[in-house]
C-alpha cells in the first residue's frame, strides 16, 4: 500500500441480505421511525405484479403508504421535484425505492427535498446537502447500479439536456434490501446491462487513482461474482444461486465505487444518455471494452490481475499481454450477452462526438479518477474506435 494515500470510509446503511428479504421493509420501516412511507416504484414494476410483493407486507402490518409510480429510465430532476411534493402533500415520513438505479436516485432525492427545501436542480454537484433527509430504504430489484449503498443520484437536466449527480453523504440511504427473488423476473437484455453497469463500477473502482486496500477488496470480490455468474442469470433467470451472486456482486460493486469512485467509462457514457437517451448500463456495456484498452498502460499491474476471471491463465505471460486479455474477455462477454458491438448500432450520430467529449470532459471526478489522464483528442478517438467496433 501506499502510505502517502490516505483514506476515509464511511458505511451507514444496514443490508438485509437473502431469500424473502423483503417480509422484514415493515420492521425496517418502524426501526427508523416512518409511520407512511412513499414507495417509489417503476411503472413497469407495477404493471408486472412486482409492486404487490413490496406493499402486502406493509398492508399486513397495517401501514398507511403512497406509490409513486412516474420512475424513467434516465429520469429528469422534474420527477423528484413532483415526487416530493407527493411525498408532503400524503404527509409522507419515509421514502422506499424500488427498482432498478433510476428508482432509488428519485427516491433518495425525494428524501432529502423532504428537509432541505428547494427544488433538486439546487443540489446538483458536490456538498451542497446540508441537512439528513427522511429515512430512506432502498430496494433493488436488478443486479446493476449498487444504489443501494451509494451517495450519488443521477438525473437528465430538462433545462440543459445534461446529465449529472447531487453527491453528498447525507444521500447514502438508511437501509436496503436485498432480496434474490425480486430480481428473477428481469428479462436477459436487462440483466446483461445491469449486470455489465456492475461490472463497470467494479472494475473502474479497482483501477481509479483513488482505490486503497479496502475498496479494493469489494471490488475483486464483485469482479469474481459478477464474472462467475452473469452467463448464468442472463441464460436462466429461474436461478436463484446465479441471481444471489449477482445481487451480491452489484453489492459490493456499490460499495466500491463509493469508496473509490469511477472513471473515464461513466464520464464517457453520460453524454450517451443526455444527448441520446441510451440507458445508463447499456452505455456503460458498449463502452467499458474500448476504454479499458485505452487504460491499460495507466495500470498494466491492474489489469493483468483481472485477466484470470475472464478465465485465462497469465502465469507465463508478460505484463502488456496478460493486461489485454482483460480487454479480450470484456468483448467476448459483450459477445455472449448480446451486448451491441459498437456505438453505431446504437444509432448515434458520429458528428456529434466532439460534443459528446467536451461534455465528458466536464463529469471532473470519474476523469479525476481514471488511471489514464485523457485530453479531448484522445476521447474523440475512444467515441471513433467505439463506433466502429
Amino acid at each position: 500500500m501506499n502510505v502517502s494515500h490516505p483514506f476515509t470510509i464511511t458505511q451507514p446503511t444496514e443490508i438485509h441480505f437473502g431469500l424473502d428479504s423483503i417480509q422484514k421493509l415493515p420492521q425496517v420501516i418502524k426501526q427508523l421511525s416512518g409511520s407512511k412511507p412513499l414507495v417509489v416504484i417503476d411503472s413497469g414494476l407495477q404493471n408486472a405484479g412486482l409492486g404487490i410483493k413490496i406493499t402486502t407486507p406493509l398492508d399486513e402490518a397495517g401501514f398507511s403508504y403512497t406509490v409513486y409510480r412516474d420512475v424513467d429510465p434516465e429520469p429528469g430532476l422534474r420527477l423528484a421535484d413532483q415526487g416530493a411534493d407527493i411525498a408532503r402533500e400524503n404527509g409522507c415520513d419515509c421514502v422506499v425505492g424500488v427498482g432498478g438505479g433510476s428508482a432509488m436516485d428519485i427516491a433518495k432525492a425525494i428524501a432529502i427535498l423532504l428537509t432541505n427545501g428547494g427544488q433538486a436542480v439546487d443540489y446538483l454537484g458536490l456538498g451542497k446537502i446540508q441537512k439528513p433527509g427522511v429515512p430512506k430504504i432502498m430496494v433493488p430489484t436488478s443486479a446493476g447500479t449498487g444504489a443501494e449503498v451509494t451517495f450519488t443520484a443521477v438525473f437528465i437536466n430538462e433545462e440543459t439536456g445534461s446529465k449529472g449527480g447531487m453527491n453528498g453523504d447525507p444521500l447514502y440511504p438508511d437501509a436496503a434490501i436485498l432480496d434474490p427473488a425480486l430480481t428473477t423476473s428481469l428479462p436477459p437484455n436487462v440483466t446483461a446491462t445491469t449486470g455489465l453497469d456492475a461490472l463497470t463500477h467494479a472494475l473502474e473502482a479497482y483501477t481509479s487513482v483513488q482505490a486503497h486496500p479496502v475498496s479494493e477488496m469489494y471490488s475483486l470480490e464483485a469482479i469474481d461474482l459478477i464474472c462467475s455468474n452473469i452467463r448464468s442469470a442472463f441464460s436462466d433467470g429461474r436461478n436463484l444461486e446465479a441471481r444471489s451472486n449477482m445481487l451480491l456482486g452489484s453489492l459490493m460493486g456499490g460499495k466500491a465505487l463509493a469508496m473509490a469512485g469511477v472513471g473515464l467509462v461513466h464520464a464517457m457514457a453520460y453524454p450517451l444518455g443526455g444527448m441520446f437517451g441510451i440507458p445508463h448500463g447499456l452505455a456503460n456495456a458498449v463502452l467499458l471494452p474500448f476504454v479499458t484498452e485505452y487504460n491499460l498502460i495507466g495500470n498494466l499491474k491492474k489489469h493483468a490481475a483481472l485477466a484470470h476471471f475472464f478465465g485465462f491463465d497469465v502465469s507465463n505471460l508478460p505484463l502488456r499481454d496478460a493486461a489485454g486479455l482483460t480487454v479480450e474477455g470484456l468483448f467476448q462477454l459483450n459477445y455472449d450477452l448480446e451486448i451491441p458491438a459498437s456505438l453505431l448500432k446504437l444509432d448515434i450520430d458520429k458528428e456529434k462526438i466532439p460534443e459528446m467529449a467536451d461534455i465528458a470532459l466536464t463529469v471532473a471526478r470519474p476523469v479525476e479518477n481514471n488511471p489514464r489522464q485523457p485530453d479531448r483528442a484522445a476521447i474523440i478517438g475512444i467515441y471513433e474506435y467505439a463506433m466502429q467496433g
